[in-house]
C-alpha cells in the first residue's frame, strides 16, 4: 500500500510494576523507554495494541 496510514505513539509511563503482557504490547509496539516514539502502520491491530497500554503511551499527532 503505497498510502497507508501511519500513526505515532510516544511511551510516557514506565513498564515497572505492570503485567508481562502490558511490557510485551509495549515491545510489540516498539518502545521500551521513556519518551520513544514509534510510527505504525494504523491497523486494528495496533490500535487495539495502544487501547491495551493506553495509560502508558500517547498518540502524537503528525
Amino acid at each position: 500500500m503505497a498510502n497507508a496510514k501511519t500513526i505515532t505513539v510516544e511511551q510516557t509511563g514506565s513498564p515497572i510494576r505492570r503485567p508481562g503482557d502490558q511490557r510485551a504490547t509495549l515491545v510489540g509496539l516498539g518502545l521500551n523507554k521513556l519518551g520513544r516514539k514509534s510510527t505504525l502502520e494504523d491497523t486494528p491491530a495496533v490500535r487495539g495494541m495502544i487501547a491495551k497500554v493506553g495509560h502508558l503511551v500517547r498518540v502524537v499527532e503528525a
